[in-house]
């Protein structure tokens, strides 16, 4: 990579700037450029596309993203120690990287892009589950994206691919299966971090549909899978009694089971349960 942008390697930026990662800040740098650029590839063809990266530190992902040819990177850091390497990539792509120091939670990224974009990250591991959550349940669907392409622990990850029946499957499941194609591009070893973290992490793709699977309204759809996996040992019939007085009913009208419990249940069920609840 620093034979194509002329940058120096990760591991001389880091030793240059000081930039030995934080815990509280969730980092764990990629420093392997053949890495990075192998996951800017993950989100499919970048030329015509805006990226939006949460947490690029000292910038390993952004040059693999504007070297695959991202049209346009907007990269929100919430370590100001970041800056300056990340302005010595932005004087080698001019024009195409746009650096935000604030936290991300707190940018309307939406605003500052142009469809179609992509979202492409090595979340930090403190606010990537929701993050995560809130760009599965926005206002209105389609999103402002096209495509999530995200560095997660493994074990969120798992969770994100999750199937009825195992002990991964939960919320995050039916949130991020509902309405987009989802999978594991990659798995990654804890020794292809700077610092080590304890354990293995897995990039996870996902890809927007333009709607949901199956209908159902999606504010009522997050309440009965909350409900029901707050509870998930429970049976439905206990686990939703909060819902409707007649929940057993309400069960069966959807064809399911009241011993049934949360983790048996497909999106479908949890759907048909959802528009039941609703009539």
């Amino acid at each position: 990579m620093s034979a194509i942008d002329g940058l120096p390697p990760l591991r001389q930026v880091i030793a240059t700037h000081g930039l030995s990662a934080k815990k509280a800040l969730g980092q764990n740098f990629l420093l392997d450029l053949n890495l990075t650029a192998k996951i800017a590839r993950m989100a499919g063809d970048l030329a015509g596309a805006d990226v939006l990266e949460i947490g690029p530190g000292p910038g390993g992902l952004t040059r693999g993203l504007l070297a695959e040819g991202a049209r346009h990177v907007l990269a929100v850091e919430k370590d100001a120690r970041c800056m300056a390497p990340l302005a010595e990539i932005a004087a080698v792509y001019p024009g195409r990287l746009e650096v935000v120091n604030a936290d991300a939670l707190d940018v309307d990224a939406a605003a500052r892009l142009t469809p179609p974009i992509k979202v492409v990250a090595n979340l930090p591991y403190n606010v990537g589950t929701e993050l995560l959550v809130r760009w599965l349940t926005p206002e209105v669907w389609p999103p402002f994206w096209d495509s999530l392409t995200l560095m997660f622990q493994r074990e969120v990850a798992e969770r994100i691919i999750a199937t009825p029946g195992s002990k991964a499957y939960g919320r995050l499941a039916i949130l991020a299966q509902w309405r987009c194609d989802a999978r594991i591009a990659m798995r990654l070893p804890p020794e292809a971090f700077t610092p080590a973290p304890k354990v293995d992490s897995a990039v996870v793709h996902l890809k927007a549909l333009p709607g949901p699977r199956f209908e159902a309204d999606p504010k009522l759809l997050e309440r009965v899978v909350a409900a029901a996996f707050n509870q998930r040992r429970k049976m439905l019939r206990a686990s939703l009694k909060g819902l409707a007085p007649d929940i057993e009913d309400r069960l069966r009208m959807a064809g399911l089971s009241p011993t049934d419990r949360a983790e048996q249940i497909s999106i479908e069920g949890f759907c048909a349960l959802a528009r039941t609840l609703a009539d």
